[in-house]
């Protein structure tokens, strides 16, 4: 199923479409009912700002999440790429034999994991899944049956090292499902409409403020649209570069 937060042009889109539809409605049908005596405008412009105020900071608190959320996934890819690269090495305290077969299994898993980082495509994410935890039962099974036959202390390193690739492939994949929930999103949606539905309604002349309710509704729309691409590790612009697993697979590859 298609995540439509996963596409951050479509997000602006539909949010600019029901943010103007707001303000259009607060101008024409609300004033229709009932104006703004201009006695209560003083008190109407407060409440105005409050609203505006209140959807200004659940933005920027959305904004610091999504953020937040995208170190988290660059930061895993760090620990991973520094994971794989400790394995690499204590792969020499293992039979020369057994040593080889990890590092040539731990060099197949390099390029999963940049195709992880670097893949859009769904079925093509699901075949690199399959694939890790293949490699990751085969790299498992090659260094314990390698400590199991010559049992030393020196030998459990190896086996500590690939405890921790493993781990650090678990944290970013759950990194990389930590999003934004539903519900905050739909939250945020419903008070920035009733924020534009503020504006629309405070507005003094339809027509000559026409220009002037593209305004807000833009600049709300552009934020979701932000939020939403840096939220979202594959749909988005802003994604988390597998920089450090790349210099480490060309380290690899010079030596």
């Amino acid at each position: 199923m298609q995540n439509l937060l996963d596409y951050p042009a479509l997000v602006f889109i539909i949010c600019f479409v029901v943010m103007w539809l707001s303000a259009r409605i607060g101008a024409s049908l609300l004033r229709r009912f009932r104006k703004i005596d201009e006695d209560a405008r003083d008190d109407f412009s407060v409440i105005q700002a409050a609203t505006l105020t209140l959807l200004a900071l659940i933005i920027g608190f959305t904004f610091s999440m999504a953020v937040g959320r995208y170190d988290q996934r660059k930061n895993y890819e760090e620990e991973e790429a520094n994971a794989i690269g400790t394995e690499y090495v204590r792969a020499d305290l293992l039979p020369a034999a057994d040593a080889a077969t990890v590092r040539s299994l731990l060099k197949t898993y390099l390029d999963q994991r940049v195709l992880f980082y670097t893949t859009r495509d769904a079925d093509e994410l699901a075949e690199v899944n399959a694939e890790t935890s293949r490699l990751q039962n085969a790299m498992w099974s090659a260094v314990k049956n390698a400590v199991a036959a010559q049992p030393t202390p020196v030998a459990a390193l190896a086996v500590s090292g690939m405890n921790d690739v493993l781990n650090t492939q678990g944290y970013t994949q759950a990194a990389w499902w930590n999003r934004i929930p539903f519900a905050a999103w739909a939250l945020m949606v419903l008070i920035g409409m009733c924020a534009n539905l503020l504006v629309g309604y405070g507005a003094r002349g339809l027509k000559a403020g026409a220009g002037l309710l593209l305004i807000v509704p833009l600049i709300v729309s552009l934020s979701f649209m932000l939020v939403a691409d840096i939220d979202s590790p594959r749909g988005g612009v802003i994604r988390v570069k597998p920089l450090n697993i790349h210099a480490l697979a060309d380290s690899i590859r010079s030596h």
